[in-house]
């Protein structure tokens, strides 16, 4: 019996593993996608891009974990089905219950897995990517370092850089400066480079000239200079930002910050989120569930089980449906927050009830077979 259950259960953990990586890969490289633009007008590098992106793991596994294992769940029980190796099995004796061990004993270890990451993994990571990606949209010196374009930074200041030299010297540097609208200055300089100070970065201009109109007596001020100092520092730096339900751990998800006016107004949100995040590792179980449901009980038929895959699909398809949608219910109506338990664990109810119904009493297995 053993061996049985060892045999099963390397078959659904490989295909399990098979069908993780190549979904995560899958959805990462087009999540990815998105930030490409950090490496071609940020100047972001290409380790720095994937330890951005990597850090997006964890949320993709949450979401591909319970999907994969029922899919491992399908194929494998489908193929002992067509070698005739579960008719062997049931004929020494094994029951639907002892033939869905091996699959439940995954989807109690996924369970886990996707607890730990709900709880602790996602937040971590996602806050840490949260930081990372503002402080790279936010790093104006890798901005000014763009040939030929002209940036702007925040709402009134635009820098335009004819080029940049390999040791990282500019040339042809042209500054607009409106951050005080009634006297907007404009800067021309024939070289520069950018200094980082503790007040934020700073571009330093040499030999230029700086440009000023008095609007009152309608004349042009104009100053020449060897050095000038300007100062780029983000004007949104100082500003708070507010952490989303994403960066958020579940003590701060169940009883948001009454004193702060963004979790007031998010209040439901962030408890639907964070009852979210203890209901949905539930899923795996549920999913597995579906699918021994729909493959262990009934009659050997020698044309196959695809009926009875279909049926399988389709219940999977619903029970995900469920786990996407019932969040965003329980966000507008927090009455429904109970459903968010009571959904996987119904749903793993029935489908240990009809496992128990046996070949004769299930109706899946008649239509099935016939």
């Amino acid at each position: 019996m053993r061996r049985i259950t060892a045999y099963i259960l390397s078959q659904i953990l490989t295909a399990t593993i098979f069908v993780v990586a190549t979904l995560t890969m899958a959805i990462w490289l087009t999540q990815s996608l998105r930030f490409i633009e950090l490496i071609v007008n940020r100047g972001l590098g290409i380790g720095a891009f994937f330890y951005l992106t990597s850090l997006l793991l964890p949320n993709f596994l949450s979401l591909v974990v319970p999907i994969a294992l029922f899919v491992a769940t399908l194929f494998v029980y489908n193929r002992l089905t067509l070698d005739s190796e579960l008719v062997v099995m049931r004929a020494v004796g094994f029951g639907p219950s002892q033939l869905a061990r091996p699959a439940l004993m995954l989807a109690g270890c996924a369970t886990a897995l996707c607890y730990v990451l709900s709880l602790w993994l996602m937040p971590l990571t996602f806050g840490k990517f949260k930081e990372l990606h503002s402080n790279i949209r936010s790093d104006y010196s890798s901005l000014l370092l763009q040939e030929g374009a002209f940036s702007t930074i925040g709402s009134s200041l635009t820098v335009y850089v004819r080029a940049r030299e390999a040791n990282g010297d500019l040339r042809g540097i042209l500054v607009q400066d409106s951050r005080d609208p009634s006297n907007p200055v404009t800067l021309l300089a024939e070289r520069g480079t950018i200094a980082s100070t503790e007040d934020g970065p700073r571009v330093i201009l040499l030999n230029g000239n700086r440009q000023q109109v008095d609007r009152a007596a309608g004349k042009l001020s104009l100053l020449y200079f060897e050095r000038y100092s300007v100062e780029i520092s983000n004007e949104r730096g100082s500003e708070y930002r507010w952490r989303d339900a994403g960066e958020r751990y579940i003590d701060e998800l169940l009883w948001p910050n009454v004193d702060d006016a963004h979790d007031r107004q998010y209040f439901a949100r962030l408890v639907a989120e964070g009852h979210s995040r203890l209901a949905t590792p539930l899923y795996p179980f549920a999913l597995v569930m579906v699918a021994l449901a729909c493959l262990l009980p009934g009659n050997f038929n020698r044309r196959g089980l695809a009926r009875r895959l279909l049926l399988a699909a389709f219940c999977g398809v619903a029970t995900q449906a469920l786990a996407i949608s019932l969040p965003n219910l329980a966000a507008r109506m927090p009455a429904t927050l109970p459903l968010l338990y009571i959904a996987p664990l119904a749903i793993a109810a029935i489908a240990a009830y009809v496992m128990t119904l046996g070949p004769k009493r299930t109706r899946i297995g008649q239509a099935a077979a016939a």
